[in-house]
């Protein structure tokens, strides 16, 4: 109690007022409710375009460096999830008692300098330290974001806000590819982070001096209610006993395995088997995954909506038939041995991979109360980035490295088809056993 009572005296200063009514709020204007929806999305973007900045960078860092394929796995994966997945939860537990808004300025301030300070590295181990700095900020970004969403946007229009939101991951790789390459194409690797991560701390008083933290269950007038913060071992207990979730999470899991195993992997596949450079790959990949990324987000959000309103099994379903169809587009990209066919199917690849996590974020909420929703989504996020994340470009690199010493003609190409298809049909398994259980495990909450 004492906690709450804290949060709610703090929001009188830097949130609305703790008398503040669904009538008083500046959130009853839909123009304001999109402003910040945009406002956090290009928060979001930016939060990607420092993660992947080091994506389409990491052949010259490697190069420079001397690192190996299961290093840079390391660096682009699992060393960033692990302190993004354990920050994440206790940054979501703080999300759902105190200030949501104020949480994301600080964590976008972290993650901007963190960024800023990985071109000034001058070994693995130091590379390595800027990437933890770079996790544990970025884990205070999207937890706080989805809560604050899913209380401003009505259940009928969640999936599609959340989808909009999603979007900044491929706004950020668009830019981040699309910036990093011709900026270390030009004047190095080194200067791309500087460039990237400075306007990051700029964005942050944007966000602190324009935006007002949201009444907690206003979009379903129930900000009166449900004021207790349940403790953490009791939402993850709530959260393992619905059969639904924990496919979900599977499901999710192995959709962000093939976005990062298979997608971190593509700049440096066109690089090392075609006669292509830099500057062009990271244009392509800008562009394929950016637009191809972005319009997959929307698409899935808005389809998830328009049919989960009749059934919303539709919000597990959609996404599961979307992930099978990336089977035969990731077999032709790797196998078609053509630059220009495989560039232009890396557009339908980040379609289809990016068409689920609107979807999955909105369902998940629907199985919680309002206090839950920011440990709800840094759960799922754990539990997605420490697999698909964390071990996606690592044992892709792994297998690689194993491949390479094997004498395999295309080591990296093999590794990324035996993971891409194996974990696209393993994360439509789990799409289906969730969407079998969704409906049982709503009626039970209800209950």
């Amino acid at each position: 109690m004492k906690e709450e009572a804290a949060a709610q005296a703090d929001s009188v200063h830097t949130g609305p007022p703790a008398s503040e009514t669904a009538e008083s709020t500046p959130y009853t204007s839909k123009k304001y409710r999109i402003y910040v929806l945009l406002v956090l999305t290009v928060i979001y973007a930016f939060n990607f375009v420092d993660r992947q900045l080091l994506v389409i960078l990491q052949e010259p860092i490697k190069a420079e460096l001397g690192l190996s394929d299961t290093q840079l796995g390391l660096l682009t994966g699992f060393a960033f999830a692990l302190f993004y997945v354990i920050c994440g939860i206790p940054i979501a537990r703080w999300a759902d008692k105190g200030v949501r808004r104020n949480i994301i300025v600080w964590a976008l301030t972290v993650w901007s300098i963190m960024t800023a300070v990985s071109g000034l590295a001058t070994n693995f181990v130091h590379l390595l330290l800027a990437r933890v700095g770079v996790g544990v900020g970025e884990a205070g970004g999207s937890p706080p974001a989805h809560s604050m969403l899913s209380d401003i946007f009505k259940p009928k229009n969640r999936a599609l806000a959340l989808s909009v939101y999603s979007i900044g991951i491929y706004i950020g790789i668009l830019f981040g590819f699309a910036l990093g390459s011709r900026i270390a194409d030009a004047f190095g690797w080194r200067l791309a982070f500087f460039v990237v991560g400075a306007p990051g701390v700029l964005l942050a008083i944007v966000l602190r001096f324009t935006v007002r933290e949201p009444v907690r269950g206003w979009s379903e007038g129930t900000q009166k209610k449900d004021l207790s913060t349940p403790p953490i071992k009791d939402v993850i207990k709530l959260l393992w006993g619905h059969v639904s979730f924990r496919h979900i999470a599977l499901a999710a899991s192995l959709q962000a395995f093939l976005i990062y195993g298979i997608g971190n992997w593509f700049p440096s596949y066109f690089l090392r088997n075609f006669d292509l450079s830099l500057s062009t790959v990271g244009t392509w990949m800008a562009l394929t995954s950016g637009i191809g990324g972005a319009a997959g987000s929307f698409f899935g959000g808005w389809m998830a909506d328009r049919f989960g309103a009749r059934d919303i099994r539709w919000y597990l379903w959609i996404p599961g038939i979307l992930t099978f169809m990336i089977v035969p587009v990731l077999v032709i990209a790797l196998t078609s041995g053509s630059p220009r066919v495989a560039l232009l199917l890396t557009a339908p690849f980040n379609f289809l991979t990016a068409a689920y996590l609107g979807s999955v974020i909105a369902v998940s909420h629907s199985l919680v109360s309002v206090r839950m929703r920011a440990l709800t989504s840094a759960v799922l996020f754990f539990i997605l980035n420490l697999i698909g994340l964390g071990l996606g470009p690592l044992i892709v690199g792994a297998l690689s490295d194993r491949f390479t010493r094997a004498g395999f003609e295309t080591p990296l190409a093999t590794a990324m088809l035996i993971c891409g298809v194996i974990g696209a049909l393993w994360a439509c398994l789990h799409y289906v056993l969730a969407a079998n259980n969704i409906r049982r495990d709503i009626a039970r909450l209800e209950q």
